[in-house]
């Protein structure tokens, strides 16, 4: 046990034949179970976590005859720690990219009852991120501006991070088989969080990189994770501020939008008024800047009252 806590680690592994091993035997005296995830691996991950138990009686294998996605091997942990009645749930990743000497200031905060979930930050300054590509480097920025809008958590940085702690509270509040199976799992999950009140932590802890290989193709994945997180954005709205609640920052966002939207068109319009009917471009040109300057202040008024909402901490009991 951790402070009297009872603490699991979930490890989702998909061909990791060469680093499941390490990964499994890093893991902290003070854990009380590793649930060991095999994605239905076609290499020998699955045999090495089975035969890893008769070394480590606190391993508990779950193996998946097909493959769910890392968001799906994680979740099926999650169910067997709250079945196991664990009190919190840690995640690291089965390329032991995860230091385990950071796993305490990960659970404190969660174990301390100040927030629900923890999550590592690899971007606070250089010194942590060394090692890691420029590319991914631009990625992970891209997705952390994104998924700031979409979940709400405006202070929240570096939410491609599974070095992550939840309390069981939250996993018992959210709707596990809700949650997006693949790449993109972790800022669908802080969506769900932030919806329900629950109060997130930044961690600050070194990247650390070895023999393991990055699975995501950034190139796409931004794109197909950006149409999620725009989803997820209209969905947290509806049940956040609409249903489980009210708040009028909706009719800023839709103002907003709409405004916005409108300036396109009218800056479209200028710009045929000038080239193919070879009119002056001035009225037209002017109407569409000032549309387009109020619906950027109904943006961002409605991103304000949203940042003074994840301030006020957890309302569901």
């Amino acid at each position: 046990m951790y402070r009297n806590k009872k603490v699991g680690v979930v490890i989702p592994a998909y061909k990791e034949e060469l680093l499941i091993i390490p990964t499994l035997e890093s893991v902290p005296d003070f854990v009380d179970r590793i649930y060991a995830v095999d994605d239905a691996s076609p290499d020998r991950t699955g045999a090495l976590i089975n035969s890893y138990t008769e070394k480590d009686s606190r391993v508990i294998p779950i193996h998946h005859k097909k493959n769910r996605g890392v968001g799906g091997a994680i979740i099926s942990g999650y169910k067997r720690a709250l079945s196991d009645g664990m009190d919190v749930v840690a995640v690291m990743a089965g390329d032991n990219q995860m230091d385990p000497a950071f796993l305490p200031e990960l659970l404190d905060p969660v174990v301390d009852g100040a927030v629900d979930y923890s999550v590592g930050n690899r971007l606070v300054n250089e010194e942590f991120r060394r090692g890691m590509s420029k590319w991914r480097f631009i990625g992970n920025s891209v997705l952390t501006l994104l998924t700031k809008i979409a979940s709400g958590y405006w202070q929240l940085m570096d939410p491609q991070n599974g070095y992550t702690v939840i309390s069981r509270r939250a996993l018992e509040t959210i709707s596990l088989d809700a949650i997006y199976p693949r790449y993109g799992y972790c800022n669908d999950l802080l969506v769900w969080l932030n919806t329900f009140g629950f109060r997130v932590r930044n961690v600050p802890h070194p990247a650390r990189y070895g023999l393991e290989h990055s699975k995501i193709k950034y190139s796409t994945y931004i794109v197909r994770l950006s149409w999620l997180l725009l989803n997820a954005f209209i969905w947290r709205l509806k049940m956040k501020y609409v249903l489980l609640s009210f708040h009028p920052l909706v009719f800023f966002y839709i103002a907003g939008t709409l405004f916005t939207f409108l300036s396109v068109l009218f800056g479209l319009y200028a710009i045929w008024f000038k080239f193919i009917l070879n009119n002056p471009i001035f009225v037209p040109g002017v109407v569409s800047v000032i549309v387009f300057g109020i619906g950027v202040q109904f943006l961002l008024s409605a991103m304000t009252f949203d940042m003074q909402e994840e301030n006020k901490g957890t309302w569901y009991d």
